[in-house]
């Protein structure tokens, strides 16, 4: 395999990449927000994209009376199938009182043929009677579905977080959530608390405050991802075309907490419509799961996902989830189960522990990431190992190595001079027979 590797981000500002979905779908730009320390967003004021071939920078949004309580940007990522950048983004009236928070951001969207101008994908409504269709809280990490259909993202919600704050029996847990296209008008919009938006969103992870020892009951659900580019065949042999892959926390039965794979199936349609105010939720109880959706436990481990965090990912074909954890040697490597569950098998083994996020190359034959300070990928035909990089200073290294749809390039961040820079490296196909 012939590649090179050239920087096309120069400017003394940070360009940071998401862990995945960072190009457009024709390959031509790679989205990016203007951290330089991967915790900033609070503080983020620019979402902007780079073009690959000829490095030019557009900017798509900056924030408004931006302060380091918030607004802030971070985590965009781009349509799979359109011209448009999704990105988390704090509420308009955060300060010192009301920072950015877990539960007080939302996903915003900028079509890149008409930039600077914000389209609410996400509802809000924070103040009961709830609206059905609008979360109650904040929206992170989304991703796309691999028609563009769907978006998943993390969650947490508003009113169970204060409702913590005097009753020991609630606490604010992380879970799953998923929007569609349907439009949601919460009556009393005010365009900062409470929003409408372009889509219906709905939780599809049930999480509980006290797991059962032993049970497949979780109190965290997080760093997801979609399966497959069209969803995956289930034991039964039927197609599941929107299915996610998630983390999520259990109780073994000695009483420590460990994380395992899970998965969800949704209905082809999911409901926007339930008896019993079920998706929006009360004013003391969390928001519901549509109909039809199915929780499932993947994997039953002995020490379970270990390593520095990232999102769970799976191959094209969405037969494969992969995850990080401990060799017998105590060095974190990829290992992957089939989605419908089975003996756990390690694809990497690397001489050193893999230092963050991962991805699959679109065609599923070959896993990117960070190890040693230098950025691999691993072909998993033959196990072979490949370094694309040269060595790198401790921490030089920041994110993860993100593949193109086309397969021919891999985008990653390095620091440069005190500042986060985009580079690119270019598979070249080989004339050699």
């Amino acid at each position: 395999m012939h590649y090179t590797e050239r920087q096309v981000t120069f400017d003394n500002a940070g360009h940071t990449i998401h862990n995945t979905q960072v190009f457009s779908s024709d390959d031509q730009w790679v989205v990016f927000d203007s951290r330089n320390e991967e915790n900033r967003i609070p503080e983020t004021e620019f979402v902007k994209m780079v073009n690959t071939e000829s490095g030019e920078i557009k900017t798509l949004y900056q924030t408004q009376n931006q302060s380091e309580y918030g607004p802030g940007v971070g985590a965009a990522t781009f349509s799979t199938t359109d011209r448009r950048v999704l990105f988390i983004r704090g509420l308009l009236n955060c300060d010192r009182n009301n920072p950015y928070s877990f539960s007080r951001r939302t996903g915003v969207a900028i079509d890149i043929d008409r930039p600077l101008f914000p389209i609410y994908l996400d509802a809000r409504d924070v103040a009961y009677p709830f609206t059905p269709g609008a979360h109650r809280g904040g929206s992170h990490a989304h991703t796309w579905s691999g028609d563009g259909k769907r978006i998943s993202y993390t969650y947490n919600d508003e009113v169970i977080n204060r409702l913590s704050q005097i009753d020991d029996d609630f606490q604010d847990l992380r879970t799953v959530g998923v929007m569609f296209p349907k439009q949601v008008t919460v009556s009393n919009d005010d365009g900062v608390e409470n929003f409408s938006g372009q889509m219906f969103s709905v939780i599809v992870v049930k999480v509980t405050e006290m797991p059962k020892k032993g049970s497949d009951e979780i109190n965290k659900a997080f760093d997801e991802g979609w399966i497959g580019k069209d969803g995956y065949v289930n034991h039964e042999g039927k197609h599941i075309k929107y299915a996610i892959a998630f983390q999520g926390n259990v109780i073994d039965t000695s009483g420590n907490q460990k994380t395992e794979v899970f998965v969800v199936d949704l209905p082809q349609e999911l409901a926007s419509e339930e008896k019993g105010a079920l998706l929006e939720g009360a004013e003391n109880s969390r928001m519901g799961i549509p109909s039809g959706v199915s929780q499932r436990r993947v994997t039953f481990t002995e020490k379970g996902i270990l390593g520095p965090r990232h999102w769970l990912r799976t191959n094209a074909e969405g037969t494969l989830i992969a995850f990080l954890s401990e060799d017998t040697n105590g060095i974190i490597q990829v290992f992957g189960v089939n989605t419908n569950g089975g003996a756990v098998q390690q694809l990497t083994h690397a001489a050193q522990s893999i230092q963050g996020p991962f991805n699959f190359s679109p065609d599923g034959h070959s896993i990117a990431y960070f190890s040693g300070n230098a950025v691999w990928i691993t072909d998993l035909r033959d196990d072979e190992e490949m370094r694309l990089s040269n060595v790198h200073k401790p921490n030089e290294l920041t994110g993860a190595p993100v593949w193109s749809n086309n397969g021919k390039m891999l985008a990653y961040n390095k620091y440069v001079d005190g500042f986060v820079q985009i580079f690119l490296i270019d598979f070249i196909k080989s004339d050699a027979p």
